[in-house]
């Protein structure tokens, strides 16, 4: 009995790890932090935002410190007499300067990753997403210019491997890689093509085209969502991009064609 319970626990281990493997990125209940980076701009982002976020802990905890001091060091107990004088020169100067020393340490990689993020390399593909009440429309111009619509799977029709409120039922299919460019646009009001492993987010604006790029360094399952509220529905238009071998791609696009053209 003893053995069989072991057989069936870890047959559950072994059918768990992948899935999880393959999941790749995705949200996690109490998860603090951003999602595993899975592009070169993301990887940066991180890196920006963990700077960040040292200096910004060093200055509170340095303000800290000094609320405690001056508290401590000029109580009434300690000085019955205050002291009369309100200006320091030097002290004022000091305490201008080094701030500005710090914005511009900070403003420099800030600037340097804003620029790298907007600035779009040759892309090797394009994709076309359309914001709509409340799905996603998709067009591949390259391969076809065939299109389809990504609805996301309702709670009645949700199999295991499927993640409540993310899965779909058309997902996004990218080579790994590739320098994807990514051109938003919506149909209606304004929405938010967010995709946080890959550190991307750009608007969908009715009668206008928007451009990001991003470029996956990995494979598998990467989850958004819409990122601008849009209405009842806003959070109900996931979006579910599938990293894959160019192999894989190249016959997922066979396919596709057959299908949607």
């Amino acid at each position: 009995m003893l053995n069989t319970v072991n057989r069936k626990f870890f047959l559950c281990l072994a059918l768990f790890f992948p899935l999880q493997e393959t999941l790749c990125d995705a949200p996690k209940d109490w998860q603090i932090g951003f999602q595993p980076a899975a592009s070169p701009v993301m990887e940066q982002l991180t890196s920006f935002h963990n700077l960040m976020l040292i200096i910004t802990g060093c200055i509170g905890g340095f303000v800290i410190f000094l609320i405690g001091w001056v508290s401590w060091r000029y109580r009434a107990s300690k000085n019955p007499t205050p002291e009369t004088w309100s200006h320091n020169t030097l002290l004022e100067v000091v305490w201008t300067a080094i701030p500005v020393v710090i914005l511009l340490f900070m403003a420099y990689p800030s600037f340097k990753l804003l620029y790298y993020m907007d600035a779009a390399p040759k892309a090797d593909m394009t994709i076309k997403a359309i914001g709509k009440q409340w799905y996603w429309t998709y067009e591949y111009p390259d391969h076809g210019n065939f299109s389809f619509d990504s609805y996301m799977i309702p709670d009645k029709d949700l199999k295991p491997h499927h993640l409540r409120l993310l899965s779909v039922d058309n997902p996004v299919y990218v080579p790994v890689g590739k320098k994807i460019r990514v051109l938003t646009t919506a149909n209606d009001v304004i929405h938010s093509w967010a995709l946080p492993a890959m550190g991307v987010k750009k608007d969908c604006v009715p009668g206008r085209i928007n451009e990001t790029w991003f470029m996956a360094t990995k494979p598998g399952i990467y989850y958004g969502q819409c990122s601008e509220l849009c209405g009842p529905q806003h959070g109900m238009m996931p979006i579910e991009v599938h990293v894959v071998s160019e192999k894989e791609f190249d016959a997922w696009i066979t396919e596709a064609r057959k299908k949607y053209e």
